[in-house]
């Protein structure tokens, strides 16, 4: 497989190293271009690596004959959207014109409704790309959209609950979070800046089988979930998340209600409700004698997660609980992803966050290039055996868990794992 990655981030960064570190010889990735407008930092990089399959180029991701280019000189099966979503429109259309895969973590943005935002629905998280999936599926052209960790595992892990663990499904609810800190610093983003307050502020997406797609108020219902690996418990908040508008379209037959929680913290959701009182999340205006947007520049002032990621410690767990019937009795599964940010240093020399996130494209890149997975069309993970994933996943020491939590169904197993023993 030949690949044309464009952005060179955290992220990026990271599914190269994973990519290299999982194929060192070559047996299903021939090449992986890192592309990205600054030039020096795709030949970091590329210099980092040292292997001929990672070439570096330069490429303006908003300019659609620069990525074209690019697509056609190295004659790519694939290109790997690895910028923040307000990219992946023209990097979609790119892919679709040359006639190559596709492949992004993010679907394309949301544009709220302009008088009632909390109540309507308006432009949702990848309408532009979905409406597009009968044109990708008569070319016979796969584009794989939100494949990083969630949206992406989690979405895996959905499927793999409905197919082994559930007679039918009340709730599929994501939850992330965590228990990073950084000594000197009060706030950090683990992620991209740009991404992080447009999914926190923009108002949150929930799935009811009889209501369909709604929206409610940012960092609303908190609840407690305590989290496995020594973690605990956190309080979560809704936040807008690509897999309120990917899983009903393929599993809303057999859910009743979804919804996406994030641990934030007080001190992170005050930060934001300020950057907006102050109207420093506006993307749009221009701050005075410049072309950039008040987002841009926290953005370029802001410790970005690259500039952290050596500092933080802890874990970050973001994972898939389901709850329904098994047996008729009730059951409660927690399917996760759990990453060590000091560990992942060692292993990748890149933070938790971006790393958690860059296996899931990179496990994925794999299962395409072997013919696991097959696809035509605009489809997000959950379209896919998801037992190919979690197996492969194994075998990158991506450690993914299953936790059973208190239910009628735990109480049976209990119950036959003691009589077991006592036998």
């Amino acid at each position: 497989m030949k690949i044309l990655m464009v952005g060179t981030g955290g992220v990026g960064e990271a599914a190269a190293i994973i990519a290299r570190q999982r194929d060192p010889k070559g047996e299903w990735l021939d090449l992986m271009v890192l592309s990205d407008f600054n030039l020096e930092r795709a030949q970091s990089v590329s210099k980092k690596i040292a292997d001929a399959r990672f070439p570096a180029e330069k490429v303006n991701a908003r300019n659609k004959d620069e990525v074209k280019t690019l697509v056609e000189k190295y004659q790519v099966d694939l290109l790997f959207n690895a910028c923040d979503p307000s990219f992946n429109e023209t990097l979609f259309d790119a892919a679709y014109e040359c006639g190559v895969r596709y492949a992004d973590m993010a679907l394309s943005l949301s544009i709220p409704h302009p008088t009632d935002p909390y109540h309507k629905t308006n432009v949702m998280m990848g309408d532009y790309q979905f409406a597009m999936h009968e044109d990708w599926e008569k070319r016979g052209l796969l584009a794989l959209v939100g494949i990083g960790m969630d949206p992406g595992a989690v979405n895996v892990f959905a499927r793999f609950a409905q197919k082994h663990y559930f007679d039918e499904i009340d709730e599929i609810s994501i939850k992330d979070g965590g228990n990073l800190t950084a000594e000197g610093y009060d706030i950090t983003f683990g992620f991209s800046i740009w991404t992080t307050i447009d999914e926190c502020l923009n108002p949150p997406f929930k799935w009811e089988k009889d209501k369909g797609i709604y929206t409610v108020e940012p960092f609303s219902e908190p609840e407690l979930f305590t989290f496995p690996d020594g973690i605990g418990e956190q309080e979560l908040v809704n936040v807008e998340h690509e897999e309120m508008v990917m899983l009903p379209r393929y599993m809303g037959d057999s859910a009743k209600r979804m919804s996406f929680k994030y641990g934030l913290g007080r001190d992170f959701i005050t930060m934001l409700k300020n950057l907006r009182a102050l109207r420093l999340d506006d993307k749009d205006g221009k701050v005075k004698g410049t072309n950039l947007s008040p987002r841009d520049v926290v953005g370029m002032i802001a410790p970005s997660p690259t500039e952290v990621a050596d500092k933080l410690k802890g874990k970050c767990c973001v994972g898939t609980l389901v709850t329904g019937k098994k047996d008729g009795k009730e059951r409660k599964v927690f399917i996760y992803q759990t990453s060590d940010n000091e560990e992942l240093m060692v292993r990748i020399g890149c933070g938790c966050v971006v790393g958690q996130t860059a296996y899931n494209p990179v496990i994925a890149f794999e299962l395409l290039a072997k013919g696991k997975w097959k696809g035509k069309g605009v489809l997000g993970p959950e379209c896919f055996n998801p037992d190919d994933f979690i197996k492969l996943a194994d075998e990158y020491d991506f450690y993914i868990g299953m936790m059973e939590m208190e239910s009628e169904y735990k109480k049976m197993l209990d119950k036959q794992a003691l009589l077991t023993a006592a036998k």
